[in-house]
């Protein structure tokens, strides 16, 4: 049997193992009041949990490249997928601090894996003019699945199971509720493994793609790698960490991801204590993460747009990035703003335009590396984002509290050194102090990239 439009499906898989993967990550944060009664953790205990997960996230982030570049998309994304659900699962087992940290941190290993694993199989099955939005697609998995954990979790942890499957809720103990959830979000991951390993072969190797399609693949492939003086050997690490690109992106990602990560992670607290918002009230933000899905879909659409017209992807990219880049100088004016609509109206520009830029991005990292070394550079890149989000979080945790009498956690004590004149200068002085270094981050980056030499590789791939 042929599949009319293969690759399309393909990116249907990807899409739903996003927001898998992000739903298994929310499913803490969606019920952690609840896990923190029953297990005794304090905020700062919860925070340290979290911390274990980021620095996993960026380990894994390093190696999972790698891996999927030694062992092939197929065999990777099944390894990464499967090992994070057990663990999500495995969470249901958890009895205290030490417990929960060493699950979380098993979830951050498994969790990273799936970007750079994604981007191979985009590049395996997308020429340069689709590449962008089949990323934009599945990325937008990521926001569909943080939207709607809580609407998922929640109700899976307070169902009464005490009445409907005592035997069970028996066995799990206190907390049965959130421990089921875990379980069953996890189970989803493990079923998501059949059809991939049904449906995913290189393109060439399956057996469902249409000799149409077959033949766009391979004729777009030839073209764009005409220009190439590259072998098909696969980059030592000397050549990933001695290429330009590879700094350029990285660093660009470092300064620019932060964003997102403020949206995601701090922006309802925003609403809470400086626009007076009630929990109830906070549901408002939902349109963060339709924004983002938007976003993620123009970044895509118009970038592709570009290249059809004869454009270089690597200066579509940049285009693109360039008026997203454009559009951040919005970010005090979401602080000043006297009314609440106007100032979620500029977040929702703001959001658009911070995930088109990092759909584009993201597209630079396939558009430049060859596909035997993809999946390793993109991980080193991407590695560049986690790191961004940690100082991200330092120097607005700073920001907002001021001086703290607790103990710093191990994280904070292991960047306090490096970062100790920067939270210094900005201890106590609010959210807006943060909206407005938002407004240069982007334009410093395309100054960088641009600057940098990434045009360089413009007719590379």
């Amino acid at each position: 049997m042929k599949i009319k439009g293969m690759r399309w499906w393909i990116i249907v898989l990807l899409f739903f193992a996003a927001v898998l993967n992000y739903i298994d990550r929310q499913t803490l944060s969606a019920l952690a009041p609840t896990i923190q009664a029953d297990l005794d953790m304090d905020d700062q205990a919860y925070a340290n949990v979290i911390n274990i997960f980021l620095i996993a996230y960026t380990i894994a982030y390093l190696i999972s490249g790698r891996v999927a570049d030694k062992i092939g998309t197929r065999a990777s994304l099944f390894f990464f997928v499967a090992w994070w659900s057990i663990f999500n699962m495995l969470t249901a087992a958890s009895r205290g601090v030490t417990s929960l940290s060493f699950y979380r941190f098993g979830l951050g290993l498994g969790e990273a894996g799936i970007w750079p694993a994604a981007s191979k199989a985009v590049s395996e099955w997308f020429p340069a003019k689709e590449r962008a939005l089949a990323i934009g697609l599945y990325t937008m998995g990521a926001t569909v699945g943080a939207t709607i954990a809580p609407y998922i979790v929640i109700p899976l942890a307070t169902y009464n199971y005490a009445e409907v499957v005592p035997g069970i809720a028996e066995s799990l103990g206190q907390g049965a509720g959130w421990r089921i959830a875990f379980i069953l979000t996890g189970l989803a991951g493990l079923i998501w493994l059949i059809p991939w390993l049904m449906i995913y072969r290189k393109p060439e190797k399956s057996k469902l793609i249409t000799a149409d399609e077959l033949a766009m693949i391979q004729t777009a492939s030839t073209t764009e790698d005409a220009g190439s003086t590259e072998t098909a050997q696969a980059w030592s690490w000397k050549q990933v960490l001695t290429f330009r690109g590879t700094w350029l992106l990285l660093l660009a990602r470092l300064i620019t991801d932060p964003v997102w990560y403020f949206y995601q992670f701090w922006f309802p607290k925003y609403l809470s204590s400086d626009r007076d918002l009630s929990q109830e009230q906070l549901k408002i933000t939902w349109v963060i993460y339709a924004a983002a899905g938007v976003g993620s879909l123009l970044g895509g659409i118009i970038s592709g747009q570009i290249v059809k017209k004869g454009v270089f992807p690597v200066a579509s990219r940049m285009w693109v990035m360039l008026f997203c880049a454009l559009l951040m100088p919005l970010s005090p004016f979401i602080a000043s703003a006297t009314g609440l609509n106007t100032s979620l109206t500029l977040t929702v520009f703001t959001v658009i335009a911070a995930l088109a830029w990092l759909i584009n991005i993201s597209s630079l990292v396939v558009d430049i590396v060859p596909k035997h070394s993809l999946g390793t550079v993109f991980s080193v890149v991407a590695a560049g984002s986690t790191l961004g989000g940690i100082i991200m979080n330092m120097i607005v945790a700073a920001m907002v509290t001021g001086p703290s009498n607790k103990p710093a956690g191990f994280l904070d004590s292991a960047f306090h050194t490096l970062l100790d004149p920067i939270l210094n200068l900005v201890q106590g002085q609010g959210y807006g102090q943060w909206f407005l270094i938002m407004a240069f981050l982007h334009p410093l980056a395309w100054l960088l990239l641009k600057f940098g030499g990434i045009y360089r590789y413009s007719t590379d791939k």
